[in-house]
């Protein structure tokens, strides 16, 4: 694992604070993050833009004496005023692609250390071309400090330990007994517009859905992936420097072909009207998988290095369910963050805290497969 470095907060006035705020903290995984937190030790401040969701939510953990701030992000002044009294924000409130930017720009502006649980390219890279900034404030932007990206993150710079002279990084990602929150639903309904996206030659190329379906043995027999616009398309990059990669994910056929069926009628479901019946839907689904399913389900993630003289190296990584690992990881960095704990910066998962960060909690275990 990388040497830790541990920095000094970036203004002597918030060196005793010790503390941080929940940005989205009444949603499915706020909720479950808050939970988490107060296990462990510490009082978050709660907040996000709807009083009563709050109230309430900080009703229910009163023994706790959690305050709670209620504020929109396009409130600049109360948005400022709430990050003033903290060292960081971990920010859970999506669609990330419509709230991420003003969040991260006051904490550039405030000084405040930035933790996010997106999974969306496109604020991975608004964020890593915000570097140079960040280092002149002293303060880490870490996005993607949940499931889609640290797991996959730390897999892919094992990989590159094993293999460094890797041109290419594939990663196939399997859910089992998992299920979505409606947070997750939103998001994804947000970037439908979007197609596919891969790396090549270390830029960013966009390409159809369900660009390219293969099948990838998990342990129990081949199974379809379909191409996705994962996050690590984005992170793997800088924390590799691998140019050409590529995301898979296990979906039933029934779920290929639909999203082959949207190279044809996908425009129709781009338009406003098409989003919004969607939303609509929205509450028709849980809120999020519950205890039983996040207990029982897990994640199999498996990464495969190749270089150009044909070397190749392939490890597999179990992970818990994707909502358990991502409040595992984020109350984790929060925790080091408060302990100083950081690297001013863009930084991914991996960068930050190496790639046995991972391995660290229960039901991780990661094996060598060539």
């Amino acid at each position: 694992m990388r040497r830790l470095l541990r920095e000094e907060h970036p203004r002597n006035d918030i060196k005793n604070m010790k503390n941080f705020l929940i940005y989205g903290s009444y949603g499915y995984t706020g909720q479950l993050i808050v939970d988490l937190a107060i296990k462990k030790g510490l009082h978050p401040i709660l907040a996000g833009r709807d009083e009563k969701k709050l109230s309430a939510q900080a009703a229910q953990a009163r023994k706790y004496n959690l305050e709670y701030r209620t504020f929109s992000l396009e409130e600049t002044a109360k948005l400022d005023s709430a990050l003033s009294e903290v060292d960081a924000v971990l920010h859970c409130a999506g669609p990330f692609v419509h709230t991420f930017r003003q969040m991260a720009e006051a904490c550039l502006r405030t000084k405040r250390h930035y933790v996010d649980i997106s999974g969306e390219i496109l604020g991975f890279e608004a964020l890593a071309a915000r570097d140079t900034q960040a280092k002149e404030a002293g303060i880490m932007l870490l996005p993607g400090g949940g499931f889609d990206v640290v797991p996959s993150d730390c897999l892919a710079a094992h990989l590159k330990g094993r293999l460094p002279t890797a041109t290419h990084f594939r990663l196939f990602v399997r859910g089992v007994g998992a299920g979505v929150s409606r947070g997750t639903a939103k998001s994804a309904i947000e970037n439908m517009h979007r197609q596919g996206m891969i790396r090549r030659n270390g830029k960013l190329v966009q390409v159809p859905p369900a660009w390219n379906v293969r099948e990838q043995d998990f342990g129990r027999g081949y199974t379809k992936v379909v191409s996705v616009g994962w996050g690590d398309v984005s992170t793997a990059y800088y924390s590799t420097g691998i140019p050409n990669i590529e995301t898979y994910f296990a979906f039933p056929d029934t779920a290929i072909s639909f999203m082959r069926s949207m190279r044809l009628i996908g425009p129709l479901m781009y338009n406003r009207v098409a989003k919004k019946i969607l939303r609509s839907l929205i509450h028709l689904i849980p809120p999020g998988p519950n205890e039983d399913r996040r207990k029982n389900g897990i994640a199999i993630l498996i990464g495969e290095v190749t270089d150009k003289n044909g070397l190749r190296a392939s490890s597999k990584l179990i992970t818990p369910e994707g909502y358990t690992c991502t409040v595992l990881t984020t109350v984790e960095i929060m925790k080091r963050i408060l302990n100083g704990e950081y690297k001013k910066g863009f930084q991914t998962p991996s960068l930050a805290y190496g790639a046995n960060f991972i391995l660290q909690f229960d039901g991780v275990e990661r094996n060598e497969l060539s």
